[in-house]
């Protein structure tokens, strides 16, 4: 079994963090290397790892060969640890004085640290922040066992899978304004309740916008093969 670190936003955290996500898409990145004294080489390359995703495919995502190998994000039993917005609070206090504690800037190991927190759910404040990319492993509260790994095109994603995805968590007021102006009603309400979703973009569709905001306008159209992660959470240790 290994451990590798992966990045998740604050909306995507609280949906782990309630169960409601269990799924992730990564692009699938070509390791294509140009040589201008083969001629046509990288397209020989590109027909290769082409022919490995769709060899893992066709085997339905089972860790068979050097074939499942090739995910970066590991294979079924693996676990995934997960980096998000946080920051340490550590003691200020001068010797034999009060308490005091304040939020570090820099927090060099566990040690120094009294307590994380985490933006995701964490009141908003004015007290600094640091990036996911920057979060130890001592500092993860998340830790997710990959169930299955599988190739597929983007965009057949189903609704179901774009709710497992944590579609319907991608929302706020902003969001709405910027993205759905028109959704007046939440579609994860109604779900829950057992009705009939109202008028207004699908899961598909939630998660089609959610997909743009991270790589950028046109991806989704690009339709690329991508990595899709199965996982279940665990007790973090």
């Amino acid at each position: 079994m290994k451990e590798r670190p992966i990045l998740f936003s604050g909306a995507m955290v609280r949906a782990l963090l309630d169960g409601s996500k269990t799924q992730t898409r990564r692009a699938v990145k070509l390791q294509v290397q140009h040589d201008d004294s083969w001629v046509g080489g990288w397209k020989i390359v590109h027909k290769r790892v082409t022919q490995a995703l769709l060899t893992f495919n066709q085997l339905g995502g089972k860790p068979l060969g050097s074939d499942a190998a090739i995910c970066p994000y590991g294979q079924p039993g693996d676990r995934l640890w997960v980096r998000e917005t946080w920051r340490g609070v550590v003691e200020i206090s001068p010797p034999g004085q009060a308490v005091e504690h304040d939020v570090a800037r820099y927090v060099p190991d566990r040690q120094h640290c009294r307590r994380v927190e985490y933006a995701a759910t964490q009141a908003p404040d004015s007290e600094p922040w640091r990036p996911s990319i920057h979060m130890p492993r001592w500092a993860s509260r998340i830790l997710l066992e990959i169930v299955s790994v599988r190739v597929e095109r983007l965009q057949d994603c189903s609704q179901t899978d774009a709710i497992c995805e944590g579609a319907l968590h991608i929302r706020s007021q902003a969001w709405d304004r910027e993205h759905f102006p028109a959704w007046r009603y939440l579609f994860d309400e109604a779900v829950a309740a057992g009705k009939k979703p109202p008028i207004g973009p699908s899961p598909v569709e939630a998660y089609q916008a959610l997909w743009e905001s991270i790589n950028g306008a046109g991806s989704w159209d690009a339709n690329p093969w991508v990595w899709v992660v199965e996982f279940k959470r665990v007790a973090a240790c």
